[in-house]
């Protein structure tokens, strides 16, 4: 099993760059939609990691090779499509590293879920948070730099609360504790989020609503 593991998550992170790929060869293709369909896609692998048990190593190392080829990216234009977004930003590599975190801590702990969850936040809460506020966002805030709107940061809350759900329903059954941390984990996801200043949400949301999302079950399941 963790050899068909293998196969099918480097299948799918294949499949995810090819479509990113071919969206950035169509005419006035957007590299924030690129980097969106990456940013959200490559994120699944870690449910593949999670659902079929591979080992801990593998992510941690696929981590570290991501990282370094991120940060080369910053001086060569190796993911033009994926960095390419108008403005100073590290989160690529961020989210790189965030993956090898939680996978080497949760792994640890025999806790895959954990991991998944922070990770799935990242992908699509950040994600589609990104998108509904630059299509949609007409109410606009600024903390510490960056623009953000109100419609951004509910489609993030929405979302994360929807994920957090969804993952622990899974786990840990229907318990009231289930849908209180989920409402918890959206709003801290949400409040990190908010502060993005060079991409360092990509690496706050992921670990800290993993961590608070783990710390809340084992105090309230107590």
């Amino acid at each position: 099993m963790p050899t068909l593991g293998y196969v099918y998550a480097t299948t799918w992170v294949i499949f995810i760059l090819l479509i990113a790929w071919v969206v950035s060869r169509l005419p006035h293709s957007e590299p924030e939609i690129v980097r969106k369909i990456v940013h959200i896609g490559t994120g699944h692998v870690v449910l593949i990691a999670w659902w079929l048990n591979i080992p801990a190593i593998v992510g941690i190392t696929a981590s570290i090779l991501a990282s370094a080829i991120t940060l080369l990216s910053y001086i060569f234009p190796i993911l033009p499509g994926i960095n390419s977004v108008g403005r100073r930003s590290f989160g690529t590599f961020f989210y790189a590293v965030s993956i090898g975190i939680l996978v080497a801590g949760f792994w640890h702990l025999h806790q895959p879920q954990y991991a998944a969850l922070g990770i799935m936040i990242m992908a699509w809460g950040d994600g589609l948070a990104a998108l509904i506020g630059q299509r949609f966002g007409k109410h606009k805030y600024k903390l510490l730099g960056s623009d953000k709107s109100w419609e951004g940061s509910l489609t993030m809350a929405v979302v994360s609360y929807f994920v957090s759900s969804v993952i622990l329903f899974a786990t840990q059954g229907n318990i009231w504790e289930v849908w209180v941390v989920s409402l918890t984990i959206a709003l801290i996801a949400t409040t990190l989020e908010a502060f993005s200043f060079l991409g360092i949400d990509n690496l706050t949301v992921p670990l800290g609503s993993a961590a608070s999302a783990y710390m809340l079950i084992q105090l309230l399941t107590a």
